[in-house]
């Protein structure tokens, strides 16, 4: 596949493996920065968070941890730390939400459902592809994590 993009690549501008350096920590970054933002942001009513959990079937005092997930595993993510562990948690954590908070039975809830599958499947290539190149994963030599 590198090698049909790099074909169409002019002479002198950015080379595949450039693209693949830089490309990889931004995509992690970028699905790392929903469940960092969200995580903050429900740190100012975790008392209302924990009536949403409870009003998809799941008890309310999971709402600290839930917190803690989203923003500890977040920020693991966004620096590649432990990323294919990382990710698979936080592909699970999608697709649960999927479809215990967004089962569509409207329209904005069947754009979040086709969110939560959408990073469900991202994360899903960090787990089979690893942090990439510029993360703590690869300073750190863990083959298992890289």
């Amino acid at each position: 596949m590198g090698r049909c993009i790099s074909a169409h690549l002019p002479k002198g501008d950015i080379s595949m493996s450039t693209l693949e350096t830089y490309a990889h920590p931004a995509g992690r970054v970028l699905l790392a920065l929903i469940f960092i933002v969200a995580g903050f942001g429900k740190l100012g009513d975790v008392q209302g968070f924990s009536g949403y959990l409870a009003s998809g079937g799941l008890p309310a005092f999971l709402a600290w941890p839930a917190v803690l997930f989203e923003i500890i595993a977040g920020l693991a993510l966004a620096v590649g730390f432990m990323t294919r562990p990382v990710a698979l948690a936080l592909a699970a954590f999608s697709i649960v939400t999927a479809f215990l908070y967004h089962l569509p039975v409207n329209e904005m809830q069947q754009v979040m459902f086709l969110k939560n599958l959408a990073m469900t499947g991202g994360y899903l290539l960090l787990v089979a592809h690893g942090a990439g190149a510029l993360s703590v994963d690869r300073r750190r030599g863990g083959a298992a994590f890289a």
